[in-house]
């Protein structure tokens, strides 16, 4: 009887097996339509040559790299020198987005904390009140984030009010409204998946350790930290990569002088007095870097772990 219901099991094994290319199918024709095909029509534009009314010429170069990291001079006729502006713009661009990336952290993780060591009824309600917000278009969030921070804003009338300060805080147009942009946008982002890995943590490994005297912060570090470790990568992979590539918030909050990446790609891509190959070659330049970024950590022994402890 044993064997007789184990060879029924391998039989429709097989059958589901034999559909399983099948089922996918829709799944990939979604991802090469949306995902994969915008991706190449990028690269070959990359290689495209700009037309001087705006759109390309079929002509195959590599001018919009070059652009990117040299110099040529004016008319394209000197010794090539570094291109030190768009470079700055993009390692701006990673240090914004490492910082939002810290700064979401340290604020999520505890928040997250917070949320999963909440008696069960209540915690729908708390996560609730941490995505509500976003209901809301990014576009609207972040004007509304700029009237908040601005000179004669809601929090500086407030402080005034309350003498904390003599003079309005200039915020507008610094760095750090683009981090309080970067933040406001994408924390969620990072207290979620946080949230998920902690609700999953065994608190009687805690509980053990207290037993064996261990202090709050040696359990933090020791216990608490690599058990949800999943979730801490997850989460800033989730804030890192969208904050390199965003725009709304140092285009709103930064102004010029806090250019970012995405603000350089989507300049690109304006009117016809953009540089559509230019666009397209920041966009693979950046992208090359996250992929790299990823595939590096993939195959560092913690990245390999995180994998196997998701899979599992």
């Amino acid at each position: 009887m044993t064997n007789l219901r184990d060879n029924r099991t391998n039989q429709h094994v097989g059958v589901f097996a034999g559909l399983r290319n099948t089922l996918l199918l829709p799944s990939w024709l979604v991802i090469s339509v949306f995902a994969l095909a915008p991706l190449a029509i990028m690269l070959v534009y990359s290689f495209l040559t700009k037309e001087f009314r705006g759109g390309v010429i079929w002509e195959f170069t590599l001018a919009a790299y070059d652009q990117f990291f040299l110099d040529r001079g004016l008319f394209g006729d000197e010794s090539p020198k570094i291109e030190w502006t768009y470079i700055n713009i993009f390692w701006r661009s990673v240090w914004q987005a490492s910082l939002a990336t810290v700064i979401c952290l340290v604020i999520g993780f505890p928040t997250a904390y917070y949320i999963a060591t909440r008696p069960a009824s209540t915690r729908n309600i708390w996560l609730f009140m941490i995505t509500v917000p976003y209901w809301v278009n990014l576009l609207i969030r972040t004007v509304s984030m700029k009237f908040l921070i601005r000179d004669n804003g809601p929090i500086n009338e407030w402080l005034l009010a309350a003498g904390m300060i003599s003079e309005p805080i200039h915020l507008i147009n610094t760095p750090i409204a683009v981090q309080l942009g970067l933040f406001y946008s994408y924390l969620p982002f990072m207290v979620l998946p946080l949230y998920a890995a902690i609700e999953r943590y065994n608190f009687s490994l805690s509980e053990a350790a207290a037993d064996l005297y261990a202090g709050k912060w040696f359990t933090l570090w020791h216990i608490i930290i690599p058990s949800v470790k999943p979730g801490i990568v997850a989460g800033c992979i989730l804030v890192f990569i969208p904050s390199l590539g965003a725009f709304l918030a140092p285009d709103l909050l930064g102004g010029a002088k806090n250019f970012m990446i995405g603000s350089l790609i989507e300049e690109q891509f304006k009117g016809t007095a953009g540089n559509w190959p230019f666009g397209a070659a920041a966009s693979m330049i950046l992208l090359s870097t996250v992929l790299l970024i990823l595939m590096w950590y993939s195959r560092t022994p913690s990245g390999t772990k995180a994998k196997r402890d998701n899979g599992s």
